[in-house]
């Protein structure tokens, strides 16, 4: 299904997860269960928690859970440049991923190269 909007794909995702809860329960509410005491207060707090989670849903592509884990930082206090930060974070990982990843491999394939 279609949504043109992230807001309806979080609420058809929330509907998909309660259809799955009705044939595996134990599964779904052993998932809330633990994802509830991750975002729990500690040494980081619940605001803090979500800008990560964005970050990382911004790195995986997680359209849905980009756009729950904004409304949930706003929610928490989290301001539009807190946010915004987060995604620049988000995307200096992204780059640096592939730049040490590629120069590592790249630098690896081409000594194998000159061996062959």
């Amino acid at each position: 299904m279609l949504m043109s909007n992230g807001t309806s794909k979080v609420t058809l995702y929330k509907n998909e997860i309660s259809h799955l809860e009705g044939v595996l329960p134990d599964i779904v509410n052993a998932y809330h269960s633990f994802t509830g005491v991750c975002f729990q207060d500690g040494a980081l707090d619940r605001k803090t928690k979500e800008l990560i989670a964005l970050g990382i849903s911004l790195f995986a592509n997680n359209e849905v859970c980009t756009q729950y884990h904004v409304r949930e930082a706003r929610h928490k206090g989290a301001s539009d440049a807190e946010v915004l930060e987060a995604v620049a974070v988000a995307a200096a990982l992204g780059g640096g991923h592939t730049l040490s990843q590629g120069v590592t491999r790249v630098q690896e394939a081409l000594r194998a190269a000159e061996n062959n």
